[in-house]
């Protein structure tokens, strides 16, 4: 199972490298999807737009991550009627509308201690250039403003990225 969730995140950073107008970002950064990763700090810098995509990254033996409907069911941490479960432990999810998402821990006691997003999908940009939002690609040359050097993860970052996924998944 490791060996095929390794080459899913091998795909991931390919696909990244070439799909265009999209932001790919990896929730609470290079910690990932877990309570130590402060995701309300995380989200403070970022804005999400329809075509963008959120990546879930956590170990699926310890943690899952609930969609769900309301404002009060993310509020009350009320996980007991998602709209969809997603449990692992690398997920993908688009972000193909405007609108308000919010996602938990699909423990109550993780959402309680704050692992859970809010996300405010906002119209497409009209600069189309692909990007990352996540520490292990700052790195790229001028940033997301740069589309010539957008369009490239460095090959450090890959790295980077391939001893976070190794962390997660082991060897």
């Amino acid at each position: 199972m490791a060996g095929v969730k390794m080459i899913v995140a091998l795909l991931l950073v390919v696909y990244v490298s070439w799909v265009g107008a999209q932001t790919h970002h990896v929730v609470g950064g290079d910690r990932g999807w877990a309570k130590s990763s402060e995701v309300r700090d995380w989200l403070s810098d970022k804005v999400f737009r329809v075509g963008d995509k959120i990546w879930f990254i956590y170990s699926a033996a310890q943690e899952g991550v609930a969609e769900l409907r309301s404002k009060e069911e993310f509020e009350s941490c009320d996980v007991s009627n998602p709209i969809k479960m997603y449990t692992d432990g690398l997920d993908s999810v688009p972000l193909d509308g405007e609108g308000i998402r919010y996602f938990t821990s699909s423990k109550t006691e993780s959402c309680k201690d704050g692992l859970k997003l809010h996300v405010d999908v906002q119209p497409t940009s009209e600069i189309g250039i692909v990007a990352t939002s996540e520490t292990f690609a700052e790195t790229l040359a001028e940033g997301p403003s740069a589309p010539s050097a957008a369009a490239h993860i460095s090959a450090l970052s890959l790295l980077f990225l391939m001893g976070l996924l190794i962390c997660y998944f082991g060897p």
